[in-house]
């Protein structure tokens, strides 16, 4: 199996992060795989739904930062942009099952998902600034219309982890299950989705949506490429990798 394994049920596309020992930490070449899968399944008429998984202990530890150092997004053009910008413009449903960890991107790219479930061990951190960088994702847009100003700015200023019921309270997560469930309570819903006529799902999520979320993906990933070259950013990434 891959880091990124893929397989289809009833209408829906798992996606798999597969990479546990690492916590689902996500690579340069994780990021191009998962913006291609995006953009198959978004064209694929079989395809109604893409749920994104990774394990009972971890969804995502966010960048591997070990890959992220050797490979920097340091164009537009990069894999985690192209990732960011194919997720964001997705047209078919997302749903997301999170349990364990989900770090930076990892907490992220829920706020692209229609539904999210969250095992009761699931903990969310957000540490761009811990780690002398700004949020992505269009997360300084997308999180203070979901949380609120003064929730948001407490959760990118200080970066402090929040569990599930925090984030179930602030609207990032639909429902918080025990951790053994999360999977086929998400699947379920997904099912459910994929069942339903699916011009009517695209337009009403094409309505649902945001449409400045891009725009502000693409400046968001300008000012983290020139804080990325910065002494600051890369003494605070070594020391948080050697944590």
């Amino acid at each position: 199996m891959t880091d990124i394994h893929t397989h289809e049920d009833s209408g829906v596309l798992v996606i798999t992060f597969n990479r546990e020992a690492k916590k689902n930490a996500i690579t340069v070449a994780m990021y191009q795989t998962l913006s291609e899968t995006l953009q198959r399944a978004a064209d694929d008429p079989r395809i109604a739904v893409v749920l994104f998984h990774g394990s009972e202990q971890a969804f995502s530890a966010g960048n591997d930062l070990g890959d992220f150092l050797s490979q920097p997004p340091d164009s537009l053009d990069a894999p985690v942009w192209q990732f960011l910008r194919t997720l964001a413009a997705f047209p078919k449903p997302l749903v997301a099952a999170v349990c364990g960890v989900a770090v930076g991107i990892g907490t992220t790219l829920l706020l692209h998902c229609d539904l999210v479930h969250a095992g009761s061990n699931a903990r969310f951190s957000l540490p761009f600034v811990n780690l002398g960088l700004c949020p992505e994702a269009g997360s300084s847009l997308l999180l203070p219309r979901l949380f609120g100003y003064q929730r948001a700015a407490e959760a990118l200023l200080l970066g402090d982890p929040f569990d599930a019921e925090t984030a179930a309270r602030a609207g990032l997560v639909s429902k918080v299950l025990e951790p053994s469930q999360v999977l086929q309570s998400a699947l379920t819903q997904a099912r459910k989705l994929a069942s339903k006529p699916l011009q009517a799902l695209i337009e009403t999520k094409r309505l649902l949506k945001n449409d400045d979320v891009v725009v502000r993906i693409d400046e968001e990933a300008r000012v983290f490429m020139r804080m990325l070259e910065s002494d600051v950013a890369r003494e605070a990434i070594a020391g948080f990798r050697g944590k």
